[in-house]
């Protein structure tokens, strides 16, 4: 049985860190470790997390300096000792069967590289996450797969980490950009077992709602994988050309259209077929 280990940043989330850690400890599947990074919260996240370590020994405590969630989840895996990781959210959850499952999708097809699961809502919006069906070229454009997924740490190792310049969130999309290619074989299991929490402030609303914030994040996430794009898609300089040449054939076209509507053959013809028009209207009652 090999080893999960459960990377469980918390920043100011003290209040919700039982229920996050109590869905783990509800785990069918046992063998796993779960690490909780306290970045620097300035809330009783310690005293919070020391007594979930004295209940069960699988629990470890880290504690670090403020330095964001990229570099909380970076330090969780760094100190873990598994050979799968799953981050967590402190004030998230996930389903009981959730590692098992997991776990036995990596076991039947050894070559895996991530393994995620349907989700829900709760807190102050609660109904099923309508998550985009996974599609590599869509990565590019979308976030198609929630932070809480399961994957190698070999693979983990192959990148860079979760990159700490994601100031503003969408930093496990930046990821699975570092992690994943076309080969990459990604599966969904079928069943619910990621819960999302939806608060007032929730660090994805306030990105989505602040558009400044949006554009620097989508900027920086092209940046950061600047020449992964250029290898899948045309560069700017191309794009704009194209789109010009695009915007000048549909000009002449809708030009030459106008031309043949406003000559005299389309006219006389339309002036011809006008009564058989009707008449097969009048025949439809």
């Amino acid at each position: 049985m090999p080893k999960i280990s459960v990377i469980v940043p918390c920043y100011n989330q003290a209040q919700y860190l039982s229920e996050a850690l109590e869905s783990v400890l509800a785990q069918t599947y046992t063998n796993w470790e779960c690490i909780i990074v306290n970045d620097g919260s300035p809330d009783n996240t310690e005293e919070v997390a020391m007594t979930w370590c004295e209940k069960d020994v699988r629990i470890k405590y880290f504690k670090k300096e403020n330095g964001g969630l990229s570099s909380a989840r970076n330090f969780g895996i760094v100190n873990s000792t598994g050979e799968y990781i799953l981050p967590l959210d402190a004030d998230d959850k996930i389903g009981d069967k959730y590692l098992e499952l997991a776990i036995g999708q990596f076991i039947k097809v050894p070559d895996t590289t991530l393994v995620y699961c349907h989700a829900k809502f709760f807190g102050t919006k609660n109904e099923l996450w309508p998550i985009r069906k996974y599609d590599y070229k869509e990565l590019f454009f979308w976030n198609l797969i929630f932070c809480s997924a399961i994957f190698k740490r070999s693979d983990y190792n192959k990148t860079k980490g979760y990159n700490e310049n994601m100031i503003y969130g969408f930093e496990d999309w930046d990821f699975w950009l570092s992690l994943l290619d076309e080969s990459s074989n990604v599966y969904c299991l079928p069943d619910v077992l990621f819960f999302y929490r939806i608060k007032p402030d929730s660090m994805i609303k306030k990105l989505t709602f602040d558009e400044k914030k949006l554009k620097f994040t989508y900027n920086q996430i092209y940046k950061n994988h600047l020449d992964l794009y250029l290898t899948q898609f045309y560069n700017p300089i191309t794009l704009h050309h194209e789109k010009i040449e695009a915007d000048r054939k549909a000009e002449y076209y809708f030009s030459e259209f106008k031309k043949i509507k406003n000559s005299l053959p389309f006219k006389l013809g339309k002036f011809i077929i006008s009564p058989f028009v009707f008449i097969k209207q009048r025949l439809r009652f």
